[in-house]
């Protein structure tokens, strides 16, 4: 425990640090010497001596870390400077992970404030036991509240009679001057320190060995995964530092109401939502209807059945604002159906569409196209032509070399992009999650709806009706040999399919088979007369980019390389502030 010598909140460790680079000094003999003490003008700002990131940065985590014993080594090693508070860091909040048992981490929080050396760190609650979290509070005013026995005596040098008065709801014992002080050189608004669960087992491994053991255990730890996720997800609506020029994220327009039925709240008691909606694609002129399907649990275990589903779009990208268009009530099967209005129809563009549960907030995203005649596009089936790897669950199979960018050449081209699957639909988050992890182009996506017997069944229902019903030209069409008969049956020409993996030979009059892999294939496209750019104005209103994450929303970050590319200009666009990372710049 850090205690003060002078009796006063902070302890001797309170002051600003001083850069231990910038004071190093050498004798004649090449003998490093003492820095000799120096006290900081109390004229220049803290912020001169920051570094500023290129970036935002919300949340910090840190594994183990050692930064408290930095900190008092630089505090102690300028004994004549008392006064100054530790500068606080370019983030909102700052989460020190550690283990009790670890030799090397320490605690960060009586740096700031000697009193927190008589609470213990914060207990990061076991994900077996308590998935969502035990209910622990974690921020700083309910802290103080829940411990005025130890803060109710913080008084402040020089406080008014006034001052001496002023007290905040539930903590009367301690001077809203005194609360206020502690906040301003806070790291965050929560505590800081939190302890992981430690088997007692490790107590008999030698001392030297654990700050290798336990720095191995955070990466595989669900105790610290499920922390991460549970506090990224609640500060997802805070404004980030230094972001006032940015579009905030989306919040409903109509606020929560009661369950229309009652039993609703018992059945999703403890069970997360699994919402989707296939993207949509509809000729200029044609009835634009959208269908989502609201599920819960693993493998869909609870349907939402009569409940409210406000719908909302975004008209204009550009500006990030969303429309709200209707509200319309689920089915049996969990389903809303709705079809826009003439005077809420949309006009050529690609547009969001999200549409949030009255009840909960939940809410699924997805895309509603809307093309003119003609419009050309490259199909992909997913599991056929990007995996390298089988996964039936879904979960990281590898992706083909040089798949990324071929897609990302069509897409340059100004070719819609379809990716279609023959997966169920319940697994729409997870296969759209690998496709933005490995940096596929943006493009409309497909699901089989439920369990199908007849996934290729399904994809050849659903290229025929763009073809047929909505005058969708495909110029080129990728998957594996299985695909082959999908695509014939619609119409494509063999020189337009490409097939990767394994062909019979028969096959291989039905289709061209790219036996060298893609990058062979992309250079052949990228050769004089390998391929054209698309025709007519579909280019000119479809954008360019990636896919995104939900919770990615007013975030910049850098693409994730994870093939060989060619170097492309770019420029940041506001489509990405709600689903893609990056959008190419329009012809």
């Amino acid at each position: 425990k850090y205690q003060s010598r002078h009796g006063s909140e902070n302890s001797i460790l309170d002051t600003d640090p001083i850069s231990f680079r910038d004071n190093i000094q050498i004798n004649d003999t090449g003998l490093l010497i003492a820095p000799s003490p120096r006290r900081r003008s109390s004229s220049t700002s803290e912020q001169t001596h920051q570094i500023k990131f290129e970036f935002d940065v919300t949340d910090f985590f840190m594994f183990g870390s050692p930064l408290a014993l930095v900190l008092a080594y630089r505090k102690i090693s300028s004994p004549d400077d008392k006064t100054c508070n530790i500068t606080r860091p370019i983030c909102n909040q700052i989460y020190n992970m550690f283990h009790p048992t670890d030799p090397v981490a320490s605690r960060l929080e009586p740096l700031l404030s000697a009193r927190f050396s008589l609470l213990p760190p914060v207990n990061v609650a076991r994900y077996t036991k308590y998935p969502l979290g035990n209910g622990q509070p974690h921020h700083l005013v309910e802290v103080l509240q829940a411990n005025t026995q130890i803060f109710n005596d913080m008084q402040p040098r020089r406080l008014s009679e006034v001052s001496l008065q002023s007290t905040v709801s539930g903590i009367d014992d301690i001077p809203l001057q005194a609360i206020s002080a502690l906040q301003q050189k806070w790291w965050g608004n929560k505590r800081m320190d939190y302890a992981l669960y430690c088997p007692e087992g490790l107590s008999n491994f030698p001392t030297h060995a654990l700050p290798h053991l336990l720095h191995a255990s955070y990466w595989e730890s669900s105790d610290v995964i499920a922390f991460i996720l549970r506090q990224v997800s609640a500060s997802e609506g805070i404004p980030l530092t230094g972001s006032e020029d940015r579009e905030t994220s989306f919040t409903p327009g109509q606020p929560r109401e009661k369950w229309t039925k009652k039993r609703t709240s018992v059945k999703l008691k403890n069970v997360t939502a699994n919402h989707r909606a296939n993207d949509v694609i509809v000729k200029e002129g044609l009835p634009q209807t959208i269908v989502a399907r609201f599920m819960y649990g693993p493998l869909d275990m609870i349907t939402l059945t009569g409940e409210k589903v406000d719908i909302h779009v975004m008209r204009d990208v550009p500006s990030g604002e969303w429309t709200y268009i209707a509200t319309e009530v689920t089915d049996k099967t969990g389903r809303v159906t709705y079809t826009f209005t003439e005077d809420k129809s949309l006009n050529y563009g690609l547009y969001p569409i999200k549409m949030v549960v009255r009840g909960d907030h939940t809410s699924v995203d997805f895309f509603m196209a809307i093309v003119p005649p003609k419009t050309e596009c490259v199909v992909f089936s997913i599991d056929g032509s990007f995996t390298a790897s089988m996964s039936v669950t879904g979960r990281d199979p590898k992706v083909r070399a040089g798949a990324v960018d071929v897609v990302r050449h069509w897409q340059e081209l100004g070719y819609l992009i379809i990716y279609t699957t023959g997966r169920p639909d319940m697994q729409h988050h997870r296969v759209v999650s690998w496709l933005s992890q490995h940096n596929f182009p943006h493009g409309l996506v497909s699901f089989a709806d439920g369990l199908s017997t007849d996934p290729l069944g399904h994809k050849t229902a659903y290229l025929n009706n763009l073809i047929q019903n909505h005058g969708m030209i495909i110029q080129c069409a990728y998957g594996s040999s299985k695909d082959i008969t999908v695509y014939t049956s619609i119409g494509v020409k063999p020189k337009q399919i490409f097939i990767v993996g394994k062909a019979s030979k028969k096959q291989h009059s039905l289709a061209t088979v790219l036996t060298d892999g893609y990058a062979a294939h992309l250079a052949a496209l990228l050769a004089h007369g390998g391929s054209r750019p698309a025709q007519g104005n579909a280019r000119m209103v479809i954008p360019r980019g990636y896919f995104g994450l939900p919770g990615q929303a007013n975030r910049r970050r850098s693409s994730a390389k994870r093939t060989a590319s060619y170097p492309t200009n770019v420029e940041s666009n506001p489509l990405e502030r709600t689903f893609s990372v990056r959008r190419y710049q329009l012809p």
